[in-house]
């Protein structure tokens, strides 16, 4: 039973999940002080992702309480490949400030070489950056709006077995975007691209894993968008699946991606599946790049496969109407962390 959120406080004065459940915006508020997990357990972030047929772009800043982290990562999908820049700091402890609503606070970082901003112009998101030596002595620039098409988004709250643990997140699909991204003396033309972001707060437990797809773009004049995933937590309440075609908006029960085996490991590039019990969503996603990362630093574990490709298949929306897409660019990951 897929349960909706209601409006009001996110944790009560215990620091539990005053419930859990999904909804298509930010009803619960989140408060940093309301958590009540000794040590340093929380972890927050906004991740960006913005990209067409050519090009992408990913940017993150996160604080893990223990550990801050900045990304950037430039993707051609023409060749295809991807450049990185990373860098990681110890015991932020919050100082980032991230905001507790998407809606308000901008972030603003400035460490090493990585300078980035996601302000909030209105409804609109403006995301700079800078990256001095981004690659071979090359910088990097980045000055993009990203402007809301679609008035939902995929919310949940999310409670882990552990007390007082828990995951609250969105993801605003369909983010027209307008700008570019200079690298060097190139100038990649980003006014065709869409974008995602993913904003997470919460209290994680050690160890997880977790599986998470998204798509954003227009098909035969339709505008597209869906957040499929699973993986950590209690989701009896909520699932974080949805889809969203123009101004509809369609919840999504279970998911589970099929991710091929070729000399009994997971062979990433290969062609997947993502299905549910229902048969509801049957889609196939064909890979052309694997981002993949496993940074092991003594107790801490992240290793990560953000996979880019092309998704093709059906979601039945109802008894009658089933949406099909054919070749649509987007990605699918799988991530184990100890952190």
């Amino acid at each position: 039973m897929q349960q909706k959120l209601t409006r009001g406080p996110l944790l009560d004065t215990q620091g539990h999940l005053v419930e859990a459940g999904y909804h298509t915006a930010l009803v619960k508020a989140y408060d940093r002080r309301a958590i009540k997990v000794r040590g340093m357990r929380i972890k927050e972030w906004d991740y960006y992702f913005v990209g067409n047929e050519h090009y992408g772009i990913a940017l993150t800043v996160a604080d893990n309480d223990y550990l801050w982290l900045s990304s950037v990562t430039l993707f051609d999908f023409t060749l295809p490949k991807e450049t990185s820049s990373t860098n990681i700091g110890w015991f932020p402890h919050g100082k980032l400030k991230m905001p507790e609503s998407s809606d308000k606070g901008n972030v603003i970082f400035n460490k090493k070489n990585h300078k980035i901003s996601y302000t909030l112009e209105g409804k609109n998101r403006h995301i700079t950056a800078t990256v001095k030596n981004f690659t071979k002595g090359v910088d990097l620039s980045i000055d993009l709006i990203l402007q809301p098409t679609i008035k939902d988004s995929m919310v949940i709250a999310t409670p882990f077995l552990k007390k007082k643990h828990f995951y609250y997140n969105q993801k605003i699909n369909l983010l027209k975007a307008k700008g570019s991204v200079k690298i060097g003396e190139q100038t990649l033309d980003f006014n065709d691209a869409y974008g995602v972001l993913d904003w997470g707060r919460g209290v994680w437990t050690y160890q997880n894993t977790w599986y998470w797809s998204s798509l954003s773009g227009v098909q035969n004049g339709r505008k597209i968008g869906f957040n499929l995933g699973y993986g950590f937590g209690d989701t009896s309440k909520a699932t974080e699946n949805m889809l969203f075609v123009d101004q509809q908006t369609y919840k999504l029960n279970d998911v589970t991606f099929q991710i091929p085996m070729k000399d009994n490991k997971e062979d990433f590039m290969s062609l997947w599946t993502l299905e549910s019990k229902s048969k509801d969503i049957n889609l196939t996603f064909k890979p052309i790049l694997d981002r993949f990362s496993n940074t092991n630093i003594l107790i801490l574990q992240s290793n990560q496969h953000q996979v880019f490709g092309y998704f093709s298949g059906s979601i039945k929306l109802s008894n009658t109407e089933t949406l099909e897409i054919k070749d649509m660019l987007g990605f699918a990951e799988k991530v184990s962390n100890r952190w």
